[in-house]
C-alpha cells in the first residue's frame, strides 16, 4: 500500500499543475447539454496525459534554474 504522505504529495502536485496542464492541452469545453462519445473522451485523455507530462517537465526545469 502506498505511503499516505506520498499519495497526498502526488495529488497536491497534480492539483498544482492542473491549470498549466489544461492550458497546454488547449481542449475546448463541451457545449451545454452535449456530451463526448467514448472515442472523443479517449482522445482527450491522451491529450491531457501528455500535457500533464509536459507541465511536470516545465515545473522541474523551472525549479532547477
Amino acid at each position: 500500500m502506498p505511503n499516505t504522505s506520498d499519495s497526498q504529495h502526488k495529488y497536491q502536485e497534480f492539483l498544482d499543475l492542473l491549470p498549466l496542464t489544461l492550458a497546454l492541452a488547449g481542449l475546448p469545453t463541451s457545449e451545454h447539454g452535449k456530451y463526448y462519445g467514448e472515442e472523443q473522451i479517449e482522445a482527450r485523455i491522451f491529450t491531457v496525459r501528455h500535457a500533464y507530462r509536459a507541465a511536470r517537465a516545465i515545473a522541474k526545469e523551472s525549479t532547477r534554474s
